[in-house]
């Protein structure tokens, strides 16, 4: 049998096309086929990625399409959907999005497409759950990018500071995708050692922390106040997400993910490290936070839970 190795992008403005540029560069994937609803932006996006692959890595099929290609894909991407806007935040564009979610849905799964959904479209925790929905699909086989970016983000603040590789900085970024979203200092490391006894050990305290997780969450508004946009960020984070899935990994990767009893809490997706393979979420882990980091999920998720009845009404 064949291994396909393909992957269908239902949106190519810049945060699909940068994950697409970086599946480019990375290999890995023998097939990238463009969906939007300009026809001639895919064509021409799939053209001019094409045109660069005689220096890429490996060989790839790259070419525009419409729905019937996510038949025999193993992931679908949607990045569809309007963008966030200066002074607008991610729950903001809610009801606008969640129609844009359930019409390409529909028609995704109308193709007979049997893969595993990735969704990168804000308020990205809610599209998730509004994809999952319409589609029926098994919860572990639909995933939100979630907080991937924003984890990102505070391993390289903190390598920064510390002057030391965000590859060897363990740390998660949890809840929403947005403002209520934070840092879990409790299960933060540096190699093996404690971030917080590092910290320590420099003579900073828990303001420095406080501080670096601030700029996180306020990162993408200043990014859209000085650019409208961020994408390279969240692209590198996808085509990572991608391939996790593509090559049965089994790493661990904050996203959005559907929790049933985890952390106290059920029916929703939210920012949590999970395990990724090839049949999507395959296990979540459940960490055992302190009583202040359990008070900041329980706001986050109580955030999430209320937009839900919007979507809930739409679906």
């Amino acid at each position: 049998m064949v291994d396909k190795r393909k992957v269908v992008l239902v949106g190519t403005g810049f945060v699909g096309m940068s994950m697409a540029y970086a599946l480019e560069n990375q290999g890995g994937v023998n097939e990238l086929v463009l969906i939007d609803v300009l026809k001639e932006k895919a064509e021409g996006e799939a053209m001019d990625l094409a045109h660069g692959l005689a220096y890429a890595p490996n060989r790839m099929d790259i070419r525009s399409g419409d729905y019937e290609e996510c038949k025999d894909a193993d992931i679908v991407v949607i990045s569809a959907g309007f963008n966030q806007k200066p002074g607008q935040t991610r729950l903001d564009l809610l009801k606008i999005n969640a129609e844009i979610m359930k019409e390409i849905t529909e028609k995704v799964v109308k193709s007979g497409f049997k893969g595993i959904f990735v969704i990168a479209s804000n308020p990205v925790d809610l599209m998730t759950y509004t994809v999952q929905k319409v589609s029926n699909f098994p919860t572990e086989r639909v995933i939100g990018s979630g907080t991937i970016l924003d984890t990102s983000r505070l391993r390289y603040l903190i390598g920064v500071e510390l002057e030391i590789s965000p590859k060897n900085i363990h740390t998660y970024i949890m809840g929403e995708h947005g403002d209520s979203s934070f840092a879990v200092w409790s299960h933060s490391y540096v190699g093996c050692k404690p971030l917080t006894s590092i910290v320590r050990d420099r003579g900073k305290g828990q303001d420095f922390l406080d501080n670096l997780c601030k700029k996180v969450q306020n990162s993408a508004y200043e990014i859209i106040e000085k650019k409208r946009a961020t994408y390279y960020g969240i692209g590198l984070g996808l085509a990572k997400l991608v391939k996790s899935i593509i090559n049965n990994e089994n790493s661990i990767t904050t996203v959005s993910t559907y929790i049933n009893g985890h952390y106290n809490h059920s029916g929703l997706y939210i920012g949590v490290p999970a395990v990724i393979s090839n049949q999507g979420i395959k296990d979540i882990l459940n960490l055992r936070l302190t009583p202040e980091e359990q008070e900041k999920f329980d706001y986050s998720f109580s955030i999430l839970d209320e937009m839900k009845n919007e979507i809930d009404k739409k679906i």
